[in-house]
């Protein structure tokens, strides 16, 4: 009677391998029993950062929405508006002069009261100006839902055609073609 030959001998067939499982196996990778690995930026060279609160997120959500923006612009044109009509004003040869006495040497208070009518047109106009323009690069970035230069291209030209528009077809053009290029200029200086 011969003897089977044993599964390690040179001549014999080879064991054959244990069946995989791969229902377990995608247990393991991204089944309930998956351990989560835990992310730690210094050990990729980055500054460790703690995990944001939802208070956090909250006010993220917050400041990143459109309605934030449009204020932010609103009232960062308004102190830029405000603050160069003060300046244009002070620069201003005319201002406080007087058309039925022009010998006369205006009053501080009276280039002063210009200087502040002319720092507050500017300001609502510059406050304007900002919140639409905001306004129309949060709406394109939504409707298009990327975050790229097109947005502010798109929304310049938007916003300097409707200003434009009131004096003409003509002036509402060239007001789409310059607002466009400036924040072309901007986002491309910026970025």
């Amino acid at each position: 009677m011969a003897a089977a030959p044993s599964p390690s001998s040179p001549g014999g067939p080879e064991p054959e391998p244990p069946a995989v499982r791969y229902s377990e196996l995608l247990q393991h990778l991204v089944g309930e029993r998956r351990r989560p690995r835990a992310w730690d930026p210094a050990a990729l060279g980055g500054i460790p950062s703690p995990a944001k609160s939802e208070e956090q997120k909250m006010v993220e959500r917050a400041m990143e929405s459109c309605a934030f923006k449009a204020a932010l612009a609103c009232v960062g044109g308004f102190v830029l508006g405000g603050a160069f009509g003060v300046f244009t004003a002070g620069i201003d040869t005319n201002v406080g002069f007087d058309p039925k006495d022009p010998y006369r040497t205006p009053t501080a208070k009276e280039v002063l009261k210009d200087m502040g009518q002319r720092g507050i047109s500017y300001a609502k106009n510059f406050a304007i100006v900002g919140a639409m323009f905001s306004c129309t690069e949060c709406v394109v970035e939504s409707y298009r839902g990327k975050s790229d230069w097109k947005n502010s291209v798109i929304s310049g030209c938007i916003t300097g055609g409707a200003i434009g528009f009131r004096a003409g077809l003509k002036a509402g053009v060239i007001g789409c073609g310059g607002f466009a290029a400036f924040s072309a200029a901007i986002d491309y200086y910026l970025r």
